[in-house]
């Protein structure tokens, strides 16, 4: 089985690809990030006339993350508990690690999925994390 899935639920994909992709028994979802599928606004951040950064904050930003790939999961037909391996970006790791390090640990304690964290210096918005996630569904 091969399918296509997009959900009202995420903040809509930037470009020509999909919130996931089943493949078999794995769904690969797309990166996801923190901007929210209500208004595409990015929680707690708040930038000056040229559109830089003045201020954010990590842990909505990860929170809504999280909410926003819980979303594609459920749209898909898995589910939270079926995530294997997740790739998270961070754009300033020395400074948001260990937030998102306790917030990750709130949501993935009894999930055990592989984890990788990398530092990258941007993402496609002005945001601060994306998650990219491997899941079975049944």
């Amino acid at each position: 089985m091969n399918e296509i899935i997009n959900t009202e639920g995420a903040a809509k994909p930037l470009g020509a690809y999909p919130h996931a992709r089943r493949a078999g028994n794995l769904l690969f979802l797309s990166g996801i990030g923190s901007r929210s599928a209500k208004d595409n606004s990015i929680p707690g951040l708040e930038l000056d006339a040229e559109g830089n950064i003045i201020k954010y904050d990590i842990e909505a930003e990860c929170r809504q993350c999280f909410a926003n790939v819980k979303a594609v999961l459920d749209a898909s037909g898995s589910s939270w508990d079926k995530i294997v391996d997740v790739t998270v970006f961070l754009t300033n790791m020395k400074t948001d690690f260990p937030v998102y390090n306790k917030v990750y640990a709130e949501y993935f304690t009894s999930v055990q999925a592989c984890r990788t964290t990398v530092e990258v210096k941007s993402l496609p918005t002005p945001i601060a994390i994306e998650l990219k996630v491997i899941a079975t569904i049944e």
